[in-house]
């Protein structure tokens, strides 16, 4: 009512008017708050019993059982501290701490991870009304066929890893033959449960679930160090004498595993599998870090109560965008073949032709890095120019995944610093370390920006739009049409129909500029990082063969530095390929 029509009511006139609109303001919030009350306790069984209900307080804790956590925590932390004092003593005390004794320690934690898992699919899951919710956001299908393309790779792995040993069976210890044995099986088997199980919300036996599940992060975590322990001592490079340091001949790279040397072995193919399961111990690193985070999630949905609305669905394809993808795979292409001549020609004893390898290493990735910053600092101006609202709610999987995003790209940061200080305080001399200064700071102002669009990306609201174009047709026509239509004729159940007689059909519209811009700058991104994470994970270490670092920091310091923050990089760009996909998915 409009208000100057107010003035020509009288009093009683006025007490009606009031009372009407009260009424209708409570009709109202009751609806609403029904409504409410719907969503929240909507679940896929048409029954619940009374012991599952969402408390006042938070659907995130359990507090009757805040000490499973702890327990749970207890369990991850024990673990990991004696798994890292079992590496570290393999590693610089050999004699009375041997690789045997790890494997040991690995696969008594493997058995016992693997039979709670067991337990797990056997008894747990298949309790009355103990798996009610599923978080929808947990274990999207790219991840998951991530973690089997991964664990495919390391059975790979455990096999040549056996027949390597059983060369070595007449005169070294036979656990190294039974640990990759019992690591296959849990691959297969967590593989399994993580495809099946990765979205429950564990409802019934939460304490033992969440130390079941903390003590399956822990076996991954300690995989993924003992393989990423393997994997740089196999790459470091060790100097023979302190004073030489010009060519890779005079150095050697350590072999992570032990023995005694005048131990022979027993077929020819022994070098053949070595350098094959070497190869494959970056699928099985990254195997390891999926299925941790995958299990971390899961963790944290134990007890938890959500609703059961399901997100978009969004389906990956490649149209309407061109420039990015054709632009990534020129760049992975030029990577590849900058790697396979690095590899080749870093070798020589030639010091020139070394020289000329690193500085066609350093100009690929400087290009490639610089070509990053730039589309990259684009894609945040256009996400700053959108009007998409950020997603609203608690996601354990979006937390997580900006958290490792942020903490993983520290160690990429830790090497890019430490030889930006070098270069600088050695002076800036020649071509090669010109592009190696050239090149750190352009990753440490790539990390900058990447991290930023990334987590922009995956925090805002995907677009929900559905492009369609309906056409209105007459409801009598069509029956007529209906009737005229001979009886064997199919009736195409791809054309939805309304209520009202209009016929849905899919048709295609270009792209908005903004969605189109980002999907390009994403899929190139993604290719990007693609090739900067094989050049690094399969071999490809300048920090070594230029000697810069070594003379600047000493070799124990570097080696350190090197050894501890790569990983951690090389993890990032795996990590930022699958937040990239989905940023384009979302985009």
């Amino acid at each position: 009512m409009d208000l100057s029509a107010l003035k020509h009511l009288d009093f009683h006139d006025l007490n009606t008017y009031f009372h009407a609109l009260c009424l209708e303001a409570g009709k109202k919030d009751e609806a609403e708050g029904g409504h409410q009350i719907a969503t929240v306790h909507a679940a896929p069984h048409a029954q619940r019993s009374p012991s599952v209900v969402l408390s006042s307080g938070s659907a995130w804790r359990d507090r009757a059982g805040s000490w499973g956590w702890v327990l749970s925590a207890f369990i991850l932390l024990n673990v990991i501290i004696l798994g890292c004092a079992l590496v570290s003593g393999s590693v610089f005390n050999g004699v009375q701490m041997s690789n045997a004794h790890l494997q040991i320690f690995l696969i008594i934690i493997i058995i016992a991870t693997t039979a709670w898992m067991i337990f797990y699919k056997a008894f747990t899951s298949r309790g009355e009304e103990a798996v009610l919710y599923k978080d929808v956001h947990a274990g999207p299908v790219w991840l998951r066929g991530g973690l089997v393309l991964f664990g495919v790779c390391s059975l790979i792995m455990d096999v040549f890893k056996i027949a390597y040993y059983v060369g070595y069976a007449h005169c070294d210890s036979p656990v190294k033959i039974v640990f990759p044995v019992v690591q296959a099986v849990f691959i297969l088997v967590q593989t399994y449960f993580l495809w099946i199980h990765s979205k429950d919300c564990v409802q019934v036996q939460r304490h033992v679930t969440r130390c079941g599940l903390m003590l399956t992060l822990a076996t991954n975590l300690m995989l993924w160090m003992t393989a990423v322990t393997e994997e740089s001592l196999h790459q470091t490079v060790y100097p023979v004498s302190n004073s030489s340091h010009s060519s890779r001949a005079l150095l050697f790279r350590a072999a992570a595993a032990d023995g005694d040397n005048s131990c022979k072995c027993s077929h020819t193919s022994c070098s053949i599998f070595e350098h094959a399961y070497y190869y494959l111990y970056p699928f099985n690193i990254e195997y390891s870090l999926f299925a941790s985070a995958m299990t971390y999630v899961m963790w944290k949905n134990v007890g938890r109560l959500v609703d059961d609305h399901p997100p978009h669905e969004h389906h990956f394809h490649l149209r309407d965008v061109l420039l990015g993808p054709a632009g990534g795979l020129v760049v992975v292409v030029a990577g590849l073949a900058t790697f396979v001549v690095y590899e080749v020609d870093v070798s020589a004893d030639d010091p020139e032709k070394r020289d000329a390898a690193l500085i066609m290493y350093y100009i690929t990735n400087t290009v490639t890095i610089g070509l990053m910053v730039i589309v990259t600092l684009a894609g945040c101006i256009i996400f700053r120019l959108e009007q998409r609202e950020h997603a609203s709610g608690k996601n354990p999987t979006r937390s997580l995944d900006m958290v490792l995003l942020v903490g993983s790209s520290m160690g990429q940061f830790t090497v890019s610093y430490f030889t930006v200080v070098a270069v600088l305080g050695t002076g800036v001399h020649g071509y090669v370390n010109a592009l190696n200064l050239a090149w750190s700071i352009l990753t440490v102002v790539e990390l900058c920006a990447q991290n930023v669009f990334i987590i922009e990306g995956i925090r805002r609201e995907p677009h929900h739009d559905v492009r369609r174009a309906s056409i209105f047709s007459n409801l009598l026509a069509l029956h007529t049409q209906d009737e005229r239509r001979p009886s064997h004729t199919p009736v195409s159940p791809h054309i939805p129909m309304s209520p009202r007689g209009s016929i849905a059909i899919s048709v295609h519209k270009p792209l908005p500029w903004k969605r189109k811009l980002l999907k390009e700058i994403s899929a190139f991104l993604l290719l990007s990082n693609i090739i900067l994470w094989i050049m690094p994970a399969f071999g490809a270490r300048p920090q070594f063969d230029n000697p810069i670092g070594t003379e600047f920091y000493e070799f124990n310091m570097w080696v350190a530095v090197v050894n501890v923050g790569l990983p951690f990089g090389i993890f990032y760009r795996m990590h930022s390929v699958a937040s990239l996909f989905e940023v384009y998915l979302t985009s």
